[in-house]
């Protein structure tokens, strides 16, 4: 336990008072890893009178989200240095009554720290599962739904044959990783072994040396991406996107876009239907997840999970198409069961079809300028432009999501205006939108 002075600190900072001016003590809950939109959580539990300790899975941290961390209206700041009991023992004197994980990162440190308290959770006996992108697909096909054919690679040897065997194109990941980190498409043997030493020789987008590789059969079809959230196995979709994927400067499959579809159609209740199958299968009976999906000609695949709110700050913009995110929803999954299951069956509405477009520069250089960027000020539809290369800046020839020059968000009630403004950029998009003075 801590010393006794510590725990009436905590106490002390745990204090609220009611209506009639009595002193109480706030309900805890803890977040592992809120960086970056995972910031969201502690303000949301505040505001439904819970008092929020922040816990880091890790002594550093991970460089991707050094600058977005935020320690303001944490009553306290704690981190796990691989010790679970000497975490717990800072943990307890604040009685907790749920662990939340914000990051991908720290699933499995919440996981073992909702089961060792003794609070709702996903326990740890699917941990790995959640995390390890071989062993996550392992377990969807052992509960019988469709998934990837795939081999974890021990050696450039196998590889090189399972490639052979397999035939076309497949697809490299490091096992543990997000956000795209890593991945390569492969049409060959050769170039699946150039892939796995490149992945095994780096570390990965969570600043961890990348401990092994999980090899995929390439799924074909449309990509969606769905959020959702759990409470005591009940699910509920917050909302689902279709992404636009082209292939770019030699990048198969390289994210152009993504925009908010309806709830109700043909295609969304059958992604809806596997995605909770999934869920189940990779044991997630509480909180957010993150799922990355592919309609193929026989039906839903998973592409892969996380067992927390989607990135990206994607959560500011399913609030701004549907006026409700995982964020409030998870308050509800934990800490008013009563409220989410009343409510968890109810389709979610868009009130507003929105759409992201990232820009994609077909070289590289020294950006002098966007002759054309005055065209996409005039878009009807337009909510916003984020400008990540300035002029004057170096620019790369653009690989997808990985530091792309310009995304724009659009908005709109009526869905053709969006659909037509998403075209019109990808009209615009082209050698001509970028004004670079080549250094080669």
């Amino acid at each position: 336990m801590l010393p006794s002075g510590v725990t009436t600190g905590i106490r002390q900072r745990c204090h609220k008072r009611n209506r009639q001016g009595e002193s109480m003590i706030s309900p805890c809950v803890v977040i592992v890893d809120d960086y970056g939109p995972a910031c969201r959580h502690a303000p949301s539990f505040q505001e439904a009178g819970f008092a929020c300790v922040r816990v880091q899975s890790t002594p550093e941290v991970p460089s991707i989200y050094k600058a977005a961390v935020v320690l303001d209206g944490y009553v306290a700041h704690i981190v796990h240095e691989g010790s679970l009991d000497r975490t717990l023992r800072q943990v307890e004197p604040f009685a907790p009554v749920a662990v939340v994980a914000g990051s991908e990162v720290g699933v499995e440190l919440a996981d073992a720290l909702s089961e060792r308290l003794g609070v709702v959770g996903n326990g740890t006996r699917l941990s790995r599962a959640r995390r390890d992108k071989f062993t996550m697909i392992e377990q969807v096909a052992a509960a019988g739904l469709q998934a990837a054919a795939q081999l974890r690679v021990t050696s450039e040897d196998e590889l090189r044959a399972w490639h052979e065997r397999v035939g076309g194109r497949i697809v490299l990941k490091p096992l543990r990783s997000a956000a795209g980190d890593g991945v390569h498409f492969c049409a060959s043997p050769d170039e699946s072994v150039a892939g796995y030493r490149d992945i095994m020789g780096r570390t990965n987008v969570f600043s961890e040396r990348n401990s092994g590789v999980v090899a995929q059969e390439y799924l074909v079809g449309t990509e969606y991406v769905m959020n959702t959230v759990s409470s005591a196995g009940r699910h509920h979709v917050c909302d689902i996107w279709q992404t636009v994927r082209v292939d770019v400067n030699g990048v198969c499959d390289a994210l152009n876009g993504m925009h908010i579809l309806p709830r109700a159609g043909h295609i969304q209740d059958r992604l809806v239907a596997y995605a909770t199958q999934v869920l189940d299968a990779l044991g997630i009976a509480y909180g957010p997840a993150h799922i990355e999906l592919k309609m193929t000609p026989a039906g839903p695949c998973l592409v892969e999970l996380g067992a927390r709110i989607a990135g990206s700050d994607m959560s500011y913009f399913v609030e701004l198409a549907t006026g409700e995110s995982q964020i409030p929803w998870t308050v509800d999954a934990y800490t008013r069961p009563a409220r989410f299951v009343r409510r968890y069956r109810e389709p979610y509405t868009v009130q507003q079809y929105v759409a992201g477009v990232i820009m994609l520069s077909p070289r590289g250089g020294t950006l002098r300028s966007y002759p054309y960027l005055d065209a996409v000020k005039s878009l009807d539809s337009l909510h916003d432009i984020r400008v990540l290369i300035a002029e004057g800046d170096a620019i790369l020839p653009s690989r997808g999501g990985v530091r792309p020059p310009i995304i724009v968000s659009l908005a709109h009630p009526i869905e053709e205006l969006v659909m037509r403004d998403m075209e019109t950029l990808r009209y615009l998009d082209g050698h001509a939108f970028y004004d670079i003075h080549s250094t080669s």
